[in-house]
This record gives C-alpha cells, sequence and structure tokens, in this order.
C-alpha cells in the first residue's frame, strides 16, 4: 500500500511463532531448534451469516479463534522442540506414553484448556461476586457492582504481570509485540522489513487483551442489573448474560480498528496500556518468523484487506 491504513489482518502469538489471519488464508511461522523457519498456509473457512451479523457474530468468532489459536498452540509447541531429547522420563509419563500413544498431547492439551476454563471462571465470575457479596451489608448497592469489576481487573492485571515474570511467557509476548509491530508496518505501508518493523511501537489497538479489557468494562454496566442475593445465583446469571457482553465487546473493538477518532482513543486507551505488560519488544529474528507468517496472508488485490 502506498498510504497508511487500516487492515483487518490480525493474529496470535504462538510457541515460538506467529499466526496470521487474512482475508483468505492463514498462515503461522514457527523458528525450529535448528533457527529455520517452518511456514504452514491454510484457507480460511468461508463466513457464515452469524460471522458477520452485528451484535451475533462476537461469540461465534471468538469461539472459532479459541479452536484456531488452541490448534496452532498445540502444533507449534510440536514444531518448536523438534530434536530436543527430552530427560529420562518417569515410570509414570512412560505409563501415559504407552496408555494413550500419540494421542497424550491432545489429552493434555483438553485438559489444561478445561481446567484453565474453570480457573478462570472461578476467579472472574464466582470470587469477586463473593468478595463483594461479604461487603454488601456495609456498602450503598451502587458501588457493589463497580467494586465487583474493580476485583476483576485487579485480578487480571496482577496475573498478566506475574505471568510475564516467567521466561517462556516474556518470549511468548515478544512474539505479541512482534506481531502487532508487523502489522503496524503494513498498515503504515512501509516495505516488511526487519528494520522497517523495528521501528513500529507493539501496541495496536485491535488486540486481544484490549478485547478482555472491554469485556471486564462493559461487564461492569450490564452486570450492575444482576441479583445480589446470593454469589453463586449471581455468577450463574453472569455466565448466562457473557454472550451479550462479549458481542457489546466485540463490536467496540472492531470500531478501535476500524477508525481513529475521540471515541476509539478514549476505547483503546485502557488496552494499550494493559499491552505494555502482555508485549514485549521483540528481537530480530522474532521479527522475522513475524514478517513470513504476515507475507502468505496479504491480499492479491490491493485493499481487500481494508475495513
Amino acid at each position: 500500500m502506498s498510504k497508511q491504513f487500516k487492515t483487518t489482518i490480525g493474529g496470535q502469538a504462538v510457541l515460538e511463532g506467529v499466526m496470521m489471519k487474512g482475508v483468505g488464508q492463514s498462515a503461522m511461522a514457527v523458528r525450529r531448534p535448528d533457527k529455520s523457519i517452518f511456514l504452514e498456509t491454510w484457507d480460511n473457512k468461508p463466513k457464515k451469516w452469524y460471522n458477520k451479523t452485528p451484535f451475533v457474530r462476537g461469540v461465534f468468532n471468538f469461539i472459532e479463534t479459541l479452536v484456531s489459536g488452541y490448534k496452532c498452540l498445540m502444533k507449534s509447541a510440536e514444531i518448536s522442540t523438534e530434536g530436543i531429547e527430552d530427560e529420562q522420563p518417569s515410570k509414570f509419563d512412560q505409563w501415559l506414553e504407552e496408555k494413550f500413544g500419540d494421542k497424550l498431547v491432545q489429552i493434555v492439551g483438553v485438559v489444561s484448556m478445561v481446567l484453565g476454563l474453570g480457573l478462570a471462571l472461578l476467579l472472574f465470575m464466582y470470587l469477586p461476586a463473593l468478595l463483594v457479596g461479604l461487603l454488601k451489608p456495609v456498602l450503598p448497592v451502587w458501588s457493589l457492582s463497580l467494586l465487583e469489576g474493580l476485583i476483576k481487573m485487579a485480578l487480571f492485571i496482577g496475573y498478566m504481570a506475574a505471568v510475564s515474570l516467567m521466561p517462556d511467557m516474556r518470549r511468548l509476548f515478544q512474539y505479541h509485540g512482534a506481531e502487532h509491530k508487523t502489522i503496524a508496518c503494513y498498515e503504515a505501508g512501509e516495505e516488511l522489513t526487519v528494520e522497517n518493523v523495528r521501528r513500529h511501537l507493539r501496541f495496536h489497538p485491535r488486540c486481544g487483551t484490549s478485547f478482555i479489557f472491554l469485556v471486564l468494562f462493559v461487564g461492569i454496566l450490564i452486570f450492575s442489573v444482576v441479583t445480589w442475593s446470593s454469589p453463586l445465583i449471581r455468577a450463574l446469571i453472569k455466565l448466562a448474560l457473557l454472550p451479550v457482553v462479549m458481542s457489546i465487546a466485540y463490536e467496540l473493538i472492531r470500531l478501535a480498528g476500524k477508525y481513529d477518532n475521540l471515541f476509539t482513543r478514549i476505547v483503546s486507551w485502557p488496552g494499550l496500556k494493559i499491552q505494555h505488560l502482555t508485549t514485549r519488544e521483540p528481537d530480530d529474528d522474532q521479527i522475522e518468523v513475524a514478517i513470513a507468517s504476515m507475507k502468505p496472508v496479504l491480499p492479491q488485490v490491493e485493499g481487500e484487506d481494508q475495513w
């Protein structure tokens, strides 16, 4: 492109790599242990009516993103460890390998995802409602949902700050930064080179981190009308209303990606600040991987990926 614009291309950091999704194709690039780059491309599934209808598409697109993201993470884990010999496995590990064979990685992944979702529901649905419920007798009703939302945000930010200290997560966040910088370079109309990408910011308004913040913020408003009679009942009702919250947050994040005005800057500002935790400055090798994942998904017709 010869001038600045907003692209619909988005991505995700994976283990030692980046996945990018374009208009018609997606691609994943992963750095192998021998320093070569594995690259895989595939065609995107045709969009159905529920992927395009406002205030409906958010939930379905989010679920599809989770599923595809999980598959890419599992595959990137295999590719990024090819040829690396593990230490002598324990008897329990040997039994699992004999029992489940090639399906072991998939089974462990599914169990981990289920446990992760359960922990997320406990931390972000039930625990905040329980804590605020204990203070309900001494707090005005109007402040309960606000306090609950602040607790959720504190848990989210605290969790991100904690995991960012882990070396493996730090590398993942570096690839996250490389993904954002590469998209920003492309949106600036510059050639996708390591030198050009390096100069751009690692923060982007259309990011999963910003989406999570918007879900928490919109939830404060929506959940303010939910009963406080019981923490469990409140958590169940909030779970039922979660698709509504996600749909509204999805439309807001789309606006932030499509337009640059006062409203979208206000919407994007908190998420951009939290991205200081969820992104890190990448090195040149990581930028090279992000560029490799970006080039295959660029549209053949100029401007086809514009909002």
